[in-house]
């Protein structure tokens, strides 16, 4: 088999489900269900006083979820309901 044949395993999705090709694509990148960003752009960790956008994934797309007033209320806010907080 070539490399682009092998059938892809994607965490938490069942591969013997007739829908697994759809509730993968599902999956938000990288796991991550929220996500900031800074306001002016440039890396998470700079200027860590800076407003920062809050995003969370619809399981389509990053949507705009409000604004946080500095890294530290943006980090608090991703680990609030994270799924790796029960």
């Amino acid at each position: 088999m070539g490399k682009h044949n092998r059938p892809r395993v994607t965490p938490g999705v069942d591969p013997a489900d007739p829908l697994a090709p759809y509730l993968a694509r599902r999956q938000p990148p990288d796991g991550r269900v929220r996500i900031h960003e800074p306001v002016g752009g440039g890396a998470r960790h700079v200027r860590p006083g800076e407003r920062r956008w809050l995003k969370r994934w619809d399981g389509f797309a990053y949507v705009p979820a409000g604004i946080a007033d500095n890294l530290k209320a943006a980090q608090e806010w991703v680990r609030e309901n994270s799924p790796d907080s029960d």
